[in-house]
């Protein structure tokens, strides 16, 4: 049985916006797999997501109850500037803004090579 074209997307009515932003599958399957490296190299244990109106919010954590370690937003209403993907570090600063999920993930990637290094 078929469900069509749209079967597992959410769909608003036309002309109004959508009541949260999610991450779409691949999105989620590669910040996942990038978590789960974190976890096997002992950098991270928990994570959190949020689901407003505007962003999708990734965070990690090195411990539950502190701050996250690194944050990783998508807001849709920056596409056409700046990119929609944003990555901030344990302090609020941003380490990188971009159009590409990849690129932005990229110090991360960075830090997660460095930890297995050594």
């Amino acid at each position: 049985m078929s469900l069509g074209p749209n079967a597992g997307n959410v769909l608003s009515f036309p002309g109004r916006k959508p009541e949260q932003v999610g991450f779409e599958r691949q999105e989620l399957q590669r910040i996942l797999d990038l978590y789960g490296r974190m976890v096997a190299a002992g950098e991270w244990r928990d994570y959190a997501m949020d689901f407003t109106r505007d962003c999708a919010i990734f965070a990690a954590f090195r411990r539950t109850a502190d701050v996250p370690q690194a944050r990783l937003e998508k807001r849709p209403a920056l596409r056409n500037r700046q990119g929609m993907w944003a990555l901030f570090g344990e302090q609020g600063q941003v380490l990188k803004r971009g159009h590409d999920l990849s690129n932005v993930l990229a110090p991360m990637e960075r830090r997660l090579m460095k930890a297995v290094d050594e």
